[in-house]
């Protein structure tokens, strides 16, 4: 491998937790932001005269510490802000025997802070620790752009204003915390396992990254629920080499060959889900993580508990009364029972403003048109759907879709 080519994968791997540790070392996101990407720009002149360091990510670190603190210095406030610099200009993180020596855990939390409103959470996570666009943010957010930018850019002030800590709260404090811990990781994993736009449906990194923060937390705080989201990204993301064939098309879970499922990957979910279960049978990421496991130990659609499933969806939807949640359980009826039964469910839906531009729905409507034999239905749901798509393979896909409607 090429010094460039090496230097992107690192980017790639490493750039979420080298901004992250300096935006903890600087007390600035937009400046820590700044300095990673001047790091990395000096990391290319260097690195292919001297070779990649034997620890990348430290040297890159330093290299955007120091030029953070120049700027501070060229900003001529360097005395309001020295507090929140590190004592060794090095940038090397301290160990914390207390906490979890995890930048990016901490910098989770710090987004998640209660000052915040739930919204600013969500988009500044998103687009702070998964380095998503604004209009990724927006999209996984199912909000407006503009309104998106707006929340970010006031919890990023009032985060400096209010001097929130960046650090993991206290063991007494972490409980009220999780809630929205575990959804911001959730919905990093799942715009890595269904990515909101380009030609790519996964994108590994961010699945691997939510995975591996869910791991984390486990060990931080071993709750029923944390289990449950670990487990069920576990699942889902055991799936991931089948999900598309060589040419990057779309595999639905009807037609995946399932011995391209990470078997091991599947054991280790359904051991989270067994610690899940045990502790938080009937909470809403256990009971997902239990749909999925239903799946996994099918071994194909006409084998796998769809009265089960369906049955699951129920108990998750009184849990969290969500339109999506009650889509996915007219689907497992329809599966279970007739195509007609879903789509009197899906039909009861309609009226939902929150899902009326939700691509899926129409996919799904569409879906069990044609298993219905309403050709013509089914060709406007799928329309629809395309319409508000902005992913490459579930837009060939549904273009596929059509032409078979229009073959038939």
């Amino acid at each position: 491998m090429n010094t460039g080519r090496h230097i992107n994968e690192i980017y790639k791997q490493y750039s979420r937790r080298v901004q992250a540790t300096l935006i903890r070392l600087l007390g600035d996101f937009d400046l820590a932001e700044e300095v990673t990407q001047e790091a990395f720009t000096a990391a290319l002149r260097q690195w292919p005269q001297q070779g990649v360091p034997e620890n990348p990510s430290a040297w890159l670190i330093t290299a955007g510490h120091r030029r953070g603190i120049d700027h501070i210095r060229r900003r001529q406030t360097a005395r309001h802000n020295q507090p929140l610099l590190a004592d060794d200009e090095s940038a090397t993180p301290e160990t914390d025997t207390d906490h979890i020596d995890d930048d990016l855990l901490r910098l989770i939390f710090t987004c998640c802070h209660p000052g915040l409103a739930i919204e600013a959470q969500l988009a500044l996570t998103l687009r702070e620790v998964c380095g998503l666009t604004t209009e990724q943010v927006a999209s996984a957010l199912l909000q407006k752009p503009a309104t998106t930018a707006q929340r970010i850019v006031r919890a990023k002030r009032k985060i400096k204003e209010a001097r929130i800590p960046y650090e993991v709260p206290e063991r007494r404090e972490l409980p009220e915390r999780l809630e929205n811990v575990l959804k911001v990781i959730y919905l990093i994993f799942n715009e890595g396992y269904s990515s909101s736009s380009g030609d790519e449906i996964v994108n590994l990194g961010l699945a691997r990254e939510a995975i591996r923060l869910a791991s984390l937390l486990a060990e931080l705080l071993p709750e029923g629920e944390v289990f449950g989201l670990l487990a069920l990204m576990l699942l889902q993301d055991s799936r991931r080499n089948a999900r598309q064939d060589d040419n990057g098309d779309l595999i639905t879970l009807e037609e995946q060959n399932r011995d391209l499922w990470d078997h091991e990957q599947i054991l280790s979910g359904l051991t989270a889900l067994t610690k899940a279960l045990e502790l938080t049978p009937t909470a809403p990421y256990t009971l997902q993580a239990s749909i999925a496991a239903t799946h996994a130990q099918a071994s194909g659609t006409e084998d796998t508990d769809w009265a089960r499933i369906a049955r699951l969806y129920e108990a998750l939807y009184r849990e969290v009364p969500s339109p999506v949640i009650a889509l996915n359980r007219a689907v497992a009826v329809a599966m279970h029972g007739t195509p007609a039964e879903g789509l009197k469910l899906i039909d009861d839906l309609a009226s939902h403003k929150a899902i009326q531009n939700y691509y899926l729905f129409h996919a799904a409507r569409a879906d069990l048109y044609r298993r219905s034999g309403d050709l013509s239905s089914a060709r406007a749901a799928y329309q629809r759907a395309l319409a508000l798509t902005q992913q490459g393979p579930e837009q060939r896909f549904l273009s596929q879709r059509l032409a078979q409607l229009d073959n038939a």
